[in-house]
């Protein structure tokens, strides 16, 4: 039994630290280049080239080492038969959240005016009206709930718009309800999945929906935004903001306008990043599952891409 890892390699050598230390009996390679690729039976991946995985004649399971799959599923040449998995990791969802609590935060309460107001040396007290923060999740998986919920039970007012209905404590909507979820927010949260669905979600078309000004934090995935269309949005107004984790090329681009755009806060993929002993802990698990015939955990459905 043997596992590879192929990814970029600052995780990479991460992980193989990880699982020498959790499984220091398990024959751990780096790369798609072996020796003797019939030897490995699983792999983690992240960031790989296409089609290498036909290297392995003997695969058994795929581990993605990230919340998201969208990366594993984008090369078709994968093997239907191939279960494959993805981390959950509930510090993962508990780091997401406060992130997205500081950026909510950081909105309503007006930091940047007092920022400029201190750089000014200008006493200026700025109204906060509690009862004015309508904030949309878009996304009810398990870290977007996770936000949600959060959110909810500070005592903003909150809704979630998801594929499919959610049972949730807050108004939520799905499917055909798009311009009922959209039509009362003035903060819009993206927790999408990637999908072929949701690329380019964050449109001119999908702003225009808005009913109001509205501020806008996306801790997705880049693709899932058009960046043209929010520097766009944000020069129109229908924007009065936008907090970026991610980005249609990341690392950003220095020429990218969205570095300089006075109204863009950008932080760099760093809202909830992998833990690499509990995320090798659950491969490890996920490997003793498959081996006893027990039912694999955080098993992704191909055709709903999550």
């Amino acid at each position: 039994m043997s596992i590879t890892i192929i990814a970029p390699p600052v995780p990479s050598s991460k992980w193989k630290s990880a699982f020498a230390t959790l499984a220091p009996n398990i024959p751990v390679f780096e790369g798609y280049k072996l020796n003797k690729p019939e030897q490995i039976k699983y792999a983690t991946l992240w960031r790989f080239p296409e089609g290498i995985l036909n290297n392995f004649k003997n695969l058994k399971l795929i581990y993605s080492m990230g919340a998201g799959v969208d990366g594993v599923l984008a090369d078709p040449t994968i093997p239907k038969h191939i279960p494959i998995c993805r981390i959950v990791d509930p510090e993962m969802a508990f780091s997401m959240s406060n992130y997205i609590l500081m950026a909510v935060l950081q909105h309503h309460r007006q930091l940047d005016a007092y920022k400029k107001a201190q750089k000014e040396k200008y006493w200026a007290q700025h109204e906060v009206d509690e009862l004015d923060l309508n904030i949309g999740v878009l996304g009810l998986g398990h870290l977007g709930m996770d936000a949600a919920l959060k959110l909810h039970q500070l005592g903003f007012a909150v809704s979630g718009f998801s594929h499919s209905p959610k049972n949730t404590p807050f108004p939520s909507y799905s499917g055909s309800e798009m311009d009922s979820f959209l039509s009362t927010i003035n903060v819009l949260i993206c927790v999408l999945p990637l999908t072929p669905q949701t690329t380019g979600f964050l449109n001119k078309f999908l702003f225009k929906q808005l009913k109001q000004p509205t501020f806008l934090i996306n801790v997705s995935r880049g693709d899932v935004q058009v960046e043209r269309d929010i520097l766009e949005a944000l020069d129109k107004g229908t924007l009065n903001g936008a907090f970026l984790d991610v980005f249609e090329q990341e690392p950003l681009p220095k020429e990218s306008l969205l570095w300089t755009h006075p109204k863009i806060k950008i932080t760099p993929h760093i809202a909830s990043l992998t833990r690499e002993k509990e995320s090798v802990r659950q491969v490890l698990d996920n490997i003793n599952r498959l081996e006893t015939g027990q039912p694999l955990l955080n098993q992704i459905d191909r055709d709903k891409m999550y």
